[in-house]
């Protein structure tokens, strides 16, 4: 029996090994540059209500303000602390107290409801506060989503280059559904497509919703699939393809417009449903959507046999794998997936734009092949897939921190997928035992 303590130390050393994490040290580095390079910005705007009897002047670039109690004293103190001498934009003084603190936002005093009124702000990063991570994590979903079924593809030994095209006709097709769904339930009273309020109860928005967008993407990846075994094509070929008639597609159906006029019960009420000041609907998702795949991929026949198949095919059909059935079901799923994230995106944004997915099969395939999966087939992981996604959302997040021209942005991604590529060769090379 193995002591405990060489099998914690085991544990470690394979957790060290693990894609995911030197994928984890990488975002983990990366957070702290933009962190620290990133700089500041002017946070919420605090509201500290001032006592009758206070007066102010700013005749001197200075806000003072003068007030009988120390109450509004603390307060800024609490929010602001103590400014550094000489940077200081708010002086307040009461009786023989006084405190200079500096302002991120510009300090003014208003007239409320209930009297005087300092408007301040405390400054915090530009990255590392709650708006931007919320926001980061919430774009990276949508890709997300997909990535778990691309590295699913690629793991097979396959590609897909249509998955940003599905995902823009699953979610054109799914707004006309929840469209017509909204009209009907609305009546004689729906004078616009944009009354959105009332109308489809939620039991009826988000099945339609959910399942148009499913079904489209599912009924494209089956096609896909099945051309790619029947007709005994490269997959590059079959969805590059793909990609060019669904994008047609969606232009001829939407004529370059965009479509409204969604059940509030699909959009505020669920996908865009807040918690606080955040709406977590989207992240919810796409972390259950990582399970289901680290478990379909680990714990089922399915996933052992798309493994054994991107391993090595030939051996795998004469070890009875019904090759050509499981690379069906995973187009299928791969496309479900994309027709997932384009519910996300009908639900959050309350819209589908003609140019919906356009490039995005860069993004997913980025993501996964950062997060470790091998374009030779046979390797990959849905939590690796996750991460690849959050790292390609970094990217661009951390070029807006640090105030780069967006142009740069898809070279950067660019750049990523190919040193991913290279390094995951010279580790297969390195690696005892690999192909």
């Amino acid at each position: 029996m193995t002591p405990p303590r060489e099998q914690h130390s085991s544990l470690i050393r394979r957790l060290f090994r693990a894609q995911e994490s030197g994928l984890i040290l990488v975002i983990l580095l990366l957070a702290a540059i933009l962190t620290v390079r990133g700089g500041t910005k002017p946070g919420d705007i605090l509201r500290i209500a001032l006592p009758q009897g206070t007066t102010t002047d700013d005749s001197s670039g200075t806000l003072v303000i003068t007030t009988p109690d120390d109450a509004p004293l603390k307060a800024v103190r609490a929010a602001l602390g103590e400014a550094i001498s000489g940077s200081a934009n708010v002086r307040i003084v009461s009786g023989s107290t006084k405190l200079e603190a500096l302002s991120a936002s510009n300090p003014r005093v208003i007239d409320g409801a209930s009297g005087p009124t300092l408007l301040i702000s405390r400054s915090e990063s530009k990255f590392l506060n709650t708006q931007n991570l919320v926001l980061l994590a919430t774009q990276a979903s949508f890709i997300a989503v997909m990535a778990v079924g691309m590295t699913a593809v690629i793991i097979l030994g396959g590609i897909d280059l249509s998955v940003g095209s599905i995902y823009g006709l699953a979610a054109v097709i799914g707004a006309f559904a929840l469209q017509a769904l909204q009209l009907r339930a609305l009546g004689p009273d729906a004078n616009s497509l944009n009354a959105a309020a009332g109308g489809a109860p939620w039991w009826a928005a988000i099945p339609v919703g959910i399942g148009v967008c499913c079904l489209v993407g599912a009924l494209c990846g089956g096609i896909s699939g099945s051309m790619i075994v029947g007709l005994r094509v490269h997959p590059f070929i079959i969805t590059l393809g793909m990609m060019a008639m669904l994008s047609g597609l969606v232009f001829v159906l939407t004529r370059g417009q965009s479509i409204t006029g969604f059940p509030e019960a699909f959009t505020k009420g669920f996908m865009k449903m807040p918690a606080g000041n955040v709406y977590p609907v989207p992240v919810i998702i796409m972390i259950l959507t990582m399970f289901a795949g680290m478990f379909v991929l680990s714990q089922t026949v399915l996933g052992r046999r798309i493994f054994a198949i991107g391993g090595n095919e030939i051996a795998a059909k004469y070890a009875g794998i019904p090759v050509g059935g499981v690379k069906i079901i995973v187009y299928i799923v791969s496309g479900a997936l994309a027709g997932l994230s384009a519910a996300m995106y009908l639900g959050y944004y309350g819209a589908a734009a003609p140019g919906a997915g356009q490039g995005y099969e860069l993004d997913v395939i980025a993501a996964a092949v950062i997060g470790g999966a091998s374009l030779s087939g046979g390797r990959g992981s849905a939590f690796g897939a996750v991460l690849g996604a959050l790292l390609v959302q970094m990217i661009g997040n951390g070029m807006l921190v640090l105030d780069i021209d967006q142009s740069y942005t898809q070279i950067v991604k660019g750049a990523a997928i190919v040193v991913a590529v290279v390094l995951d060769q010279a580790k297969a090379r390195l690696t005892p035992g690999a192909r």
